[in-house]
């Protein structure tokens, strides 16, 4: 019947909600989600080394969860708006979201393990201890996008889109690009394999021989390719046969167990703010496409089930927030419906809770998987130069350089206190290096997406030449990064009172760069009365 509406003999509307069109979508959204959940489990018990038990048992059950609890809202509120509109229309698809996943596991969920390590508890009461945290950072996250709900459309008004943008291109360069790339090139006969498959099919469009799907056909073509060299030692790698423990059911409850993480999980508040702004003002900018492409949703409902889905599954085991995809005219054109969704909540929802992912991310090599991430974060990174006028590309560029910074604070290991206590103690003994980079390089990656906004921020309005707005940016950046906020020399990134640092070397980070903020303030808003100045900016002014 297409898009016409289906009519019942007495006149009364019937919404035609599962078709074959569902199939398409049911693979998309799935796939995209089990790529997300199973590279999460590489970073947490691969790269972390966190426990499995405690990673496959409680963190993914209650993160799969959230997929199958917002799913099914959005199927349900499919059926609504379809009655609403009269017409059969297509469901907002809902997944878990990568780079704030990602970001979160490499900038909350690794520091705070490796802390918890290091204070002298064992490997699973230090994952315990890490999923309280988890939990914690998606109630908080959730709650700020019920907030947001009411006011996200000004709240993406207010912060130009470079810095938006920017940061979460960063994100998508940083952590979804380069570290799967570095997957990639540790099996590459597999890995480029993979890469050259999504490639052909996802950047340059070819069709695969009998319309393969490019992700699925790059996950099957890449493991099996892996199964052959594995066993002859040509993989780049040490191989492992892959290990079922057999289903088993772990029942995502709700539990007061975030209350145990909720005052670690405070201290990364200058991380998960960010990232739940970005997932609010990406639910505008779906809503918006959906809107256009016939399907007239509410925005703030949108937002709303989005932002309970995160504080619902937080509080049962999550620790990755959800969001609404973006591509919903997309699977409207492929004929989806409403079951796509149902059907990859339930599908997805199950993986989680029956430890059918631990097999998964045991049986699909790692390099197999990497380049579907790898592809997200380059889309994301065309996005945010599409989404803006070529005039904001500098600042678009410059708010990568925090991620960048958080990237090599990870891979230099400086999250480790014992690293860094061994810093400090070398620093201490040579005074006239107070900065020296290694001490730099991690304070520029603690909080990286609200320094990435402000860097975009600042550079856009000097872009624009409103200076006087792009030195009220710079005095937040001096006062944020005087306590911590951004800039934390603190190795777990947690904000401070600077008088209170233990030494001078520590102490010399956020007076200096705050005195630096204010004096670039300073400088910017003299030169704002200059002629100039007036002259090129009377208008914005």
């Amino acid at each position: 019947m297409g898009e016409e509406a289906a009519v019942k003999n007495d006149g009364q509307f019937r919404y035609n909600w599962l078709v074959f069109g569902d199939l398409n979508g049911f693979f998309g959204v799935m796939f995209d989600n089990i790529t997300t959940l199973a590279f999460l489990a590489v970073i947490l018990t691969n790269i972390f080394g966190m426990s499995d038990s405690v990673v496959y048992g409680k963190i993914f059950p209650g993160t799969a969860f959230g997929v199958l609890l917002g799913d099914m809202a959005f199927t349900w509120l499919a059926f609504r708006q379809a009655k609403l509109q009269q017409k059969d229309i297509t469901a907002m698809p809902l997944g878990i979201d990568t780079p704030s996943t990602i970001g979160i596991a490499f900038s909350i969920l690794g520091p705070a393990f490796i802390a918890y390590k290091n204070s002298g508890l064992s490997v699973d009461e230090a994952t315990m201890k890490t999923w309280y945290v988890g939990m914690a950072s998606m109630v908080y996250c959730g709650l700020f996008k019920v907030v947001c709900s009411f006011f996200g459309n000004w709240l993406s008004k207010v912060i130009p889109q470079a810095g938006l943008m920017g940061s979460l291109a960063g994100v998508g360069l940083a952590l979804l690009a380069v570290v799967p790339v570095l997957e990639i090139m540790n099996a590459p006969i597999v890995g480029l394999i993979a890469l050259g498959i999504v490639f052909y099919n996802m950047v340059a469009k070819i069709k695969l021989p009998f319309s393969l799907p490019g992700i699925l056909t790059a996950i099957v073509v890449g493991t099996i390719v892996y199964y052959i060299l594995g066993p002859l030692g040509l993989a780049g790698q040490e191989f492992q046969w892959p290990h079922f423990n057999g289903a088993r059911f772990c029942l995502p409850l709700p539990t007061l167990g975030f209350i145990n993480g909720a005052a670690d999980a405070a201290n990364y508040l200058p991380v998960i703010i960010p990232f739940a702004i970005l997932v609010v003002v990406g639910g505008i900018n779906v809503t918006e496409s959906a809107r256009l492409a016939g399907d007239d949703y509410k925005t703030n409902q949108i937002l709303l089930i989005d932002a309970f889905s995160t504080i619902i599954s937080g509080l049962c085991g999550s620790v990755a927030q959800t969001t609404a995809y973006l591509g919903q005219p997309a699977y409207k054109k492929m004929g989806s419906r409403a079951g796509y969704t149902l059907f990859t909540g339930i599908f997805v929802g199950l993986c989680g809770m029956l430890g059918i992912m631990q097999f998964v991310v045991d049986a699909i090599p790692t390099a197999a998987l990497a380049p579907t991430i790898c592809f997200v974060g380059i889309e994301i990174a065309v996005q945010a130069f599409a989404s803006c006028s070529p005039v904001y590309y500098p600042a678009v560029t410059f708010a990568f350089i925090p991620n960048i910074a958080r990237l090599m604070a990870i891979k230099g290991n400086y999250s480790d206190p014992g690293v860094f206590d061994t810093l400090v103690s070398d620093l201490a003994a040579h005074p006239e290096r107070y900065l020296n980079e290694k001490l730099i390089v991690p304070a520029l990656g603690n909080g990286f997406i609200l320094t990435a906004m402000l860097w975009g921020a600042f550079f856009s309005f000097m872009i624009d030449k409103k200076l006087r707005h792009s030195s009220v940016i710079l005095v937040i950046l001096a006062l944020l990064s005087f306590f911590g906020v951004i800039h934390s020399v603190n190795p777990a990134g947690f904000m401070y009172l600077p008088w209170n640092l233990p030494s001078a070397v520590l102490q010399a980070v956020p007076y200096q760069f705050s005195l630096g903020y204010l004096i670039l303030a300073l400088m910017i808003f003299l030169l704002s009365f200059t002629k100039e100045s007036h002259m090129s900016s009377a208008e914005d002014e």
